[in-house]
């Protein structure tokens, strides 16, 4: 790591030569000999002069003591949640069957089943919405299923793009989210909260809110961009990209709203809005 106050050769403050003029560096050689010559008959007055008598030491002040370093406080919590009433909850590492069991509840057995990953849960939740919002997300951690299918694509050369085709491949998802109560599943993400937050520190962060998290990552799904018409693809090597500077630019969860489809993107955006209008109404009341 960089120290604080290192000057790097790649600083923004350029070095300074100094290239005088010749008449300027002659001005600076006359001015050292004056100098020098006034040095000379100083330092002849010194020695004829009377030596004067030294002044007493300086009393040294006594040293200060050095100030005790401020302890690290935790970040302020953005988006706090109004507490649930208090419940029995299982340990996290024991969690699974109880988040299965409300899961299922609520989008039904077979649903979770085809989609879901049974096992670490919360901890995979966790993991997922905090690498939403950066430039990569671990496949290995995602709550849910690898989206079946190959990945569409249409044209060919420097034509590349996503095929049409492609977000029917993510309609049985979407259609969950749809069918998804954002009351209800908002209710069990309280219910469940303090679970949610363990994981989070465990990954971590041991002074950060997953709640505060939650917020940024929906707001960033929600300010992905629409783009209008097919989106351009290259395939520099194995994989695809966006050919588009920006669009490959953008977080692991925008990329997955843009890949998506348009019809998609919105269906989801709309879903969003609504878990995170209830998100608030969990916020403490004043």
């Amino acid at each position: 790591m960089e120290q604080p106050w290192r000057v790097r050769d790649d600083s923004p403050f350029p070095r300074h030569e100094w290239k005088e003029p010749r008449s300027r560096a002659l001005a600076w050689v006359a001015l050292v000999a004056i100098a020098a010559a006034a040095a000379g008959g100083y330092y002849y007055w010194e020695q004829h002069r009377p030596a004067p008598v030294p002044p007493p030491p300086p009393v040294a002040a006594p040293a200060r003591p050095a100030p005790a370093p401020a302890a690290s406080a935790a970040p302020a919590i953005r988006h706090p949640l109004e507490a649930a009433a208090p419940a029995p909850l299982p340990a996290l590492g024991e969690s699974d069957a109880a988040m299965r069991d409300a899961l299922e509840k609520l989008f039904g057995a077979k649903a979770f089943e085809a989609l879901f990953h049974p096992d670490r849960i919360i901890l995979r939740v966790v993991a997922t919405v905090d690498s939403l919002p950066r430039r990569t997300a671990p496949e290995n951690m995602r709550p849910l299923k690898r989206v079946p299918g190959a990945f569409a694509i249409s044209g060919t050369g420097d034509d590349l793009v996503i095929g049409p085709q492609n977000a029917a491949r993510y309609a049985p998802y979407v259609r969950l989210a749809q069918a998804i109560d954002a009351k209800t599943l908002v209710d069990l993400y309280v219910r469940f909260y303090p679970l949610f937050q363990e994981a989070y520190r465990q990954l971590g962060y041991p002074k950060g809110y997953f709640n505060d998290r939650l917020i940024d990552a929906i707001d960033d799904l929600l300010a992905a961009p629409e783009p209008k018409g097919p989106v351009r693809l290259v395939r520099p090597k194995v994989l695809y990209q966006y050919a588009e500077p920006k669009l490959e630019a953008l977080s692991a969860g925008q990329k997955i709203m843009i890949r998506m489809g348009g019809a998609n993107e919105a269906a989801i955006k709309a879903k969003l809005r609504e878990i995170r209008k209830e998100l608030e109404a969990h916020a403490p009341k004043s």
